[in-house]
C-alpha cells in the first residue's frame, strides 16, 4: 500500500497540473470552453490545498501562492524535498 501525498506533494502536483493544462494550445483551440473549465478546477484545488498547508507555512511559500506566482512557488516546493 503507497503513502498517501502530503498536502505539499498535492500542491506540487496541482500546480504541474495547471502549468499543463496552460500550456495544451490544442485543447485550447479545440475546446476553449472545456479548456477554462480545467484551468479554473485546477485553480480552486490549489486555493484548497494552499488553504491546509500545515503551520508554520513558510512566509515565502505563502507570498508566492498569494500573488500566483505559480511557477515560483512549485519551485520552491521542488526545492524543499
Amino acid at each position: 500500500m503507497s503513502a498517501q501525498p502530503t498536502i505539499q506533494q498535492s500542491l506540487a502536483i496541482a500546480l504541474r497540473e495547471r502549468l499543463a493544462v496552460i500550456a495544451d494550445r490544442e485543447w485550447y483551440a479545440r475546446d476553449p470552453e472545456g479548456h477554462l473549465d480545467r484551468l479554473r478546477t485546477v485553480s480552486e484545488q490549489i486555493t484548497i490545498l494552499q488553504r491546509q498547508l500545515p503551520p508554520p507555512v513558510d512566509p515565502q511559500l505563502t507570498h508566492f501562492l498569494e500573488r500566483c506566482s505559480y511557477d515560483k512557488a512549485l519551485a520552491f516546493l521542488e526545492e524543499a524535498r
